[in-house]
């Protein structure tokens, strides 16, 4: 297992990723953290990397809390972002450690909604919807995650193809709220985001996990100083520029050339 021991810096670290868009970026990212510090690193792309993790086809397995919690404990309540990565880290595997969670960084469920239904509901947050639970026409991208209810408000979720067809269909009031996520660069600039102050929506922040003994003091460093430069913008940023074409890994790279991580603590 690479870096076995923490002690080589030669051998390449393996960070695992989904095939998706979203979880190749955040490898990327990790692995251009590892380089940053002078560790060699490349992403392996596997159907589970948390699995991957166990077996140790991977070392470091990035993702979202709230979607890591499910996956261990699926009933679990936790909402806001804090208890959502301490229950995570509790239903851990034996093996696998957690890194630091980026606090600005998440891409978890959202609402959004157009200028006249902010001034109907009278709120641009997530209560705003809940109180108008009886009036909520909702709409979705087919099989992208959501949750089933917000609160005590639940609705049906008519489907769309894409997300240009959802968000026409927002605009033309065939619906009046579409399921999108916090990171989603497809997202029209006339939209409303709702905010969810209240944390009504479970957390899904960026973390990565490790194999516990697989990193060096130094290594882990790398990992967790990723959570200071990045933030929810950063990541819209970033999946526009795959969708328009470029190399993951150049954007990783770019990224953290243009946000170093922290010099001192090297």
């Amino acid at each position: 297992m690479a870096a076995c021991g923490g002690t080589t810096t030669g051998q390449s670290i393996a960070v695992g990723a989904r095939d998706d868009a979203e979880s190749t970026l955040l490898a990327h990212l990790y692995a251009a953290a590892l380089h940053t510090y002078g560790t060699a690193a490349h992403v392996e792309v596997v159907p589970d990397p948390v699995t991957g993790l166990d077996t140790g086809d991977v070392v470091v397995a990035p993702g979202f809390t709230g979607r890591l919690l499910v996956s261990f404990v699926p009933g679990g309540k936790a909402r806001a972002p804090v208890q959502v990565y301490r229950d995570m880290v509790s239903a851990l595997p034996e093996g696998v450690a957690a890194g630091d969670y980026a606090e600005s960084a998440e891409d978890k469920p959202a609402l959004a909604v157009t200028e006249a239904t902010v001034d109907a509901w009278g709120g641009r947050d997530v209560t705003a919807a809940v109180r108008n639970c009886d009036r909520l026409k909702l709409g979705g991208v087919a099989d992208a995650p959501r949750p089933s209810a917000i609160g005590t408000c639940s609705a049906n979720v008519r489907g769309y193809p894409d997300a240009a067809t959802l968000f026409e269909a927002l605009r033309t009031g065939q619906v009046n709220a579409a399921w999108t996520s916090t990171a989603d660069p497809d997202i029209p600039a006339d939209a409303v985001v709702l905010a969810d102050r209240t944390s009504l929506i479970r957390a899904e922040n960026v973390v990565p996990l490790y194999r516990r003994n697989g990193l060096s003091e130094m290594q882990l460093l790398a990992l967790n100083e990723v959570a200071g430069v990045l933030d929810t913008a950063a990541l819209v940023q970033m999946r526009r520029r795959l969708a328009a074409g470029d190399d993951p890994a150049d954007v990783a790279d770019e990224f953290l050339a243009e946000h170093p991580l922290g010099a001192t603590s090297r």
